[in-house]
């Protein structure tokens, strides 16, 4: 863990004196091994700074440990998880030749290609994407520093075939970084590297859905996430969302009515909507798949950037009945093309998993798993994070304003708390759809809220990354939506008086 905060679950409400709500989330940390025997912890002032209480109430919570013997603190006065701990369980642990490629199979097809086609963007054309991060900030010498020196150093071992699972190494530097951050207890043995996060997604259905299987999904949500559920035979049922998250009442509702298999859904920062599921529901979801005995899949793609009040652990963080299937990605924090993302479960899903993922791609790139681990060994993605998120945070606050500027008539929007994206409600007659097509003509691509929707229905919303630009580009980007805002009006009058 060393390099990275601590961060701790302190969001439940209770009358307990602050001190001793910290002593009890450290002690049950070191009981379930997120915090093993001999593992150093934060200084008093670094804790207090990260959790943003004041140093006494941290130095009264390590206090009260002591006494109890869960901590020790060295005569260097550096503070230590105790090697010997008190009252704790051992843990188990043929044809002619041809010029040509058909235009068309020999063979029958699925009617509808699950694939949309996207159009490249034109040259000049400013894309507000959904999500991603801005690959010009990158540090592209340093991986490269580190992509030659694993070469060099390993390249006859890297080269050759590797372990299923991802190198050794990488899945430590995760799982530091996940326990850390994210409140995992995991190490190198709970995790599977995967070719981003559809790669892990791919991988959980490929695993988990037989034929005929149903998996909840949020109504408005991660289309590629559902091809993949649905390549595996799954039947999918769409599940709506509010200002808290996912609905729990209408999953179990859907449970009276059918099995549930599983569970997909993105509750940190809910693609594309931006909401956080409430603690309440975070509670009520567990307890009801522990009921009903069905796997949660939780996709945590874009963790690391959260700007307002503490960051929020995963489900998996507080799951302890083996339910959560956590998967996550390297890609928002480094660039889409570096495909790293990673599956965290129960070691016996694990195992099935290893077997498909043989069978699928054998491995993954364990060159440039070797050059990301050495990154996060040497604290570099630590520090990258670090910086764009203040840079994202300020691009955030600067769409926002040029959104409340140029199209306060036609969008409201809230800052959200995290994510990448803005989630911007359309005012009534602005068709979000007709309004992107005209966008991209005048240079400027986003995207509509229906293009989200399980149904293909119109949402009025439209979602608005902010990472990618720099804060010149982003009020450009805005301004040349105000351009084309009239055209869009005046169509969706048109079409609703002709219904009229």
């Amino acid at each position: 863990m060393k390099g990275w905060n601590l961060t701790l679950d302190l969001h439940a409400p209770s009358p307990t004196p602050l001190f001793v709500r910290i002593a009890r989330a450290l002690e049950e940390d070191i009981r379930r091994g997120r915090l093993p025997p001999g593992a150093p912890l934060p200084g008093s002032r670094t804790l207090a700074d990260s959790l943003g209480v004041h140093r006494n109430t941290v130095l009264a919570a390590y206090r009260e440990l002591e006494t109890q013997g869960w901590i020790s603190t060295s005569a260097a006065r550096a503070t230590y998880v105790s090697p010997t701990l008190p009252d704790v369980p051992a843990r188990s642990t043929a044809g002619a030749p041809r010029t040509a490629m058909p235009t068309q199979v020999g063979f029958s097809l699925p009617s509808t290609p699950l694939r949309r086609e996207q159009p490249e963007p034109s040259r000049g054309m400013l894309v507000l994407a959904g999500g991603a991060p801005d690959i010009r900030l990158l540090p592209a010498s340093l991986l490269a520093r580190a992509y030659r020196r694993a070469l060099k150093l390993h390249g006859k071992s890297l080269l050759h075939y590797g372990d299923a699972r991802g190198l050794h190494r990488l899945r430590a530097a995760l799982a530091g970084m996940l326990s850390s951050l994210r409140g995992l207890a995991v190490g190198a043995d709970d995790l599977i590297v995967t070719r981003g996060s559809q790669g892990a997604v791919d991988l959980v259905a490929r695993t988990l859905v037989t034929p005929g299987d149903t998996v909840a999904v949020e109504a408005i949500g991660y289309r590629p996430a559902w091809h993949a559920f649905q390549l595996a035979g799954a039947r999918l049922a769409p599940i709506p969302l509010d200002g808290e998250g996912l609905r729990v009442e209408a999953l179990e509702a859907l449970a009276q009515r059918t099995p549930v298999r599983a569970v997909y859904l993105t509750p940190h920062h809910q693609y594309p909507t931006t909401v956080t599921l409430s603690p309440a529901r975070r509670i009520a979801l567990l307890a009801w798949a522990r009921t009903h005995r069905v796997a949660l899949i939780e996709d945590d793609y874009d963790h690391e950037f959260h700007y307002e009040g503490r960051p929020i652990l995963p489900l998996a963080s507080a799951d302890r009945d083996g339910l959560v299937l956590y998967v996550g990605t390297l890609s928002k924090v480094l660039a889409p093309a570096l495909r790293l993302g990673f599956l965290a479960a129960p070691r016996s899903f694990l195992e099935h998993a290893l077997g498909v993922r043989e069978a699928v791609d054998r491995q993954g790139d364990t060159a440039l798993e070797a050059a990301v681990a050495e990154l996060l060994e040497e604290g570099e993605v630590r520090r990258h994070v670090r910086k764009m998120h203040g840079i994202y945070l300020g691009r955030r606050d600067a769409l926002v304003e040029a959104v409340e500027r140029e199209l306060a008539g036609a969008l409201t929007v809230s800052p959200p708390a995290g994510g990448m994206a803005l989630w911007a409600h359309c005012a009534p007659g602005v068709d979000a759809a007709a309004w992107a097509r005209a966008g991209r003509e005048a240079g400027v691509a986003f995207t509509a809220g229906g293009d989200y929707s399980f149904d293909g229905r119109p949402v009025p919303a439209v979602r608005l990354g902010f990472a990618c630009l720099k804060e010149s580009e982003l009020a450009e980007a805005v301004r040349r939506m105000a351009r084309t805002l009239p055209r869009t009006l005046r169509a969706s009058k048109r079409g609703l008086s002709v219904k009229a």
